[in-house]
């Protein structure tokens, strides 16, 4: 049976939990193997009246299935505090969150990784990231530095107090002298991570192992990126991305499972493109469009509330994370968001000083620059949120999604015309179409 990666297209938000939830039911394991706390997933299960909304940060979104096993891989660095909090939140709605299995080698986010993110970003002024403030990047730096805690370490008192201390070492002296803070003191660090221990001893595992022994059994496993392509440390906007590999290639160094396992690679795009935070966004609408799409697609951020920056679709990104991830199939999200649109513009390709870019340029100065090339198609007024089957579409919503689907170089194979579970059209199974 297959290993499915699952991974978004643009800056993250483009509706991953839903693609998940989709396959929720045919799936044996779902995987986090990036990222932290500094994600949301919205899950939104039923309909009307009876819809039940699930914000989740740090858990993959197969929790709510409850035939699944989710993991949290070793790739995710982990807010213990905010895992407990959320799981706590879920047991308190009924969700049976038991069967959880959590890498021994994942990273910890200590408390001292939200200060040291926090206080650079103030410091950075201007030149500021747009990070969450979870300490994100601060654990991914101490994991690359190799002064980082692992959830093993919580099991060896002494080990983790020898880590505790290196890693605070050098931070100290800049909370003293850089920013003109406090210091932290070790031994607090220690006692608040040996008094997660306990609890989170039955989730702790061989995930690696246990998720290669699933797949010679022929278990369905889905990997569930973070983020998304543009926010890959390696291949998004860098410096504006986020300290992980979200892209497909990071399912296998954050879970352990080796790339000759993936059979096949789901990338999520949203109708239209948002980002949250700085950097370049060459499609961005600073007018009354961009706020008709944040507004009718409720962009404003599950885990900070920001809202978020709105712009036409851009299939120039499409193309990329077509090449990128190695997509096999698309799930294409929130069209129903342009309906009652006359025209929707879709960008096709760049102008930088006069040169037409089709694809990604390389140089990111060239990027910032970037003006988008439209091409116009003409927009639907009907509602489409009851279709169900890809005929039931206007015949303009249908011929939005074909040349998407022609620019960007895979198939779409689902599409989503609403926020529910079931408002979905399926045009090819994820699994075996």
């Amino acid at each position: 049976m297959p290993a499915i990666v699952l991974v978004g297209a643009q800056w993250g938000d483009e509706g991953k939990g839903k693609a998940t939830d989709l396959l929720g039911d045919r799936v044996d394991y779902v995987v986090k193997f990036n990222g932290g706390n500094n994600a949301g997933h919205t899950v939104v299960i039923g309909s009307g009246d009876n819809a039940e909304k699930y914000a989740l940060h740090l858990l993959p979104s197969g929790i709510l299935s409850p035939d699944v096993i989710p993991v949290i891989g070793n790739g995710v660095v982990v807010d213990i505090g905010v895992l407990f909090e959320e799981l706590d939140g879920l047991e308190a709605r009924g969700v049976d969150t038991s069967k959880l299995r959590l890498s021994a080698s994942a990273h910890v986010i200590t408390s001292y990784h939200t200060t040291m993110d926090k206080v650079t970003e103030r410091f950075l002024g201007n030149r500021k990231i747009g990070t969450t403030g979870r300490g994100i990047g601060p654990a991914y730096s101490d994991k690359m530095n190799r002064v980082g805690i692992r959830i093993q370490d919580l099991y060896d008192e002494s080990i983790l107090r020898q880590k505790v201390e290196a890693a605070l070492d050098v931070k100290n002296q800049m909370l003293l002298k850089m920013y003109n803070r406090r210091a932290i003191d070790a031994d607090d660090i220690v006692q608040e991570l040996l008094g997660y221990a306990e609890r989170l001893r039955p989730m702790v595992a061989d995930t690696s192992l246990e998720l290669g022994k699933a797949l010679d059994d022929d278990k369905v496993v889905l990997f569930e990126a973070g983020q998304a392509t543009l926010l890959d440390v390696d291949h998004g906007t860098y410096p504006y991305v986020t300290s992980s590999n979200a892209t497909a290639g990071g399912a296998c160094t954050g879970s352990g499972v080796p790339p000759t396992r993936i059979d096949r690679v789901i990338t999520i795009l949203k109708a239209y493109s948002t980002r949250v935070g700085e950097g370049p966004f060459p499609t961005e609408l600073n007018d009354d469009k961009g706020e008709f799409l944040r507004k009718t697609g409720a962009e404003f951020g599950v885990t900070t509330g920001r809202p978020r920056r709105c712009g036409w679709l851009d299939t120039v990104v499409g193309r990329y994370a077509t090449r990128i991830n190695g997509t096999t199939d698309y799930v294409l999200t929130k069209l129903d968001i342009l309906g009652g649109l006359d025209k929707v513009p879709v960008c096709v390709a760049y102008d930088i000083d006069g040169v037409r870019y089709d694809e990604m340029p390389v140089n990111q100065s060239d990027y910032h620059h970037a003006s988008p090339i439209y091409e116009e198609l003409d927009g639907w007024w009907e509602d489409i949120s009851e279709c169900r089957t890809y005929d039931d579409l206007p015949e303009n919503a249908r011929r939005y999604v074909e040349f998407v689907e022609q620019q960007i170089g895979a198939r779409i194979s689902v599409i989503g015309v609403g926020p529910g579970r079931a408002e979905v059209i399926v045009r090819h199974d994820l699994l075996n179409g």
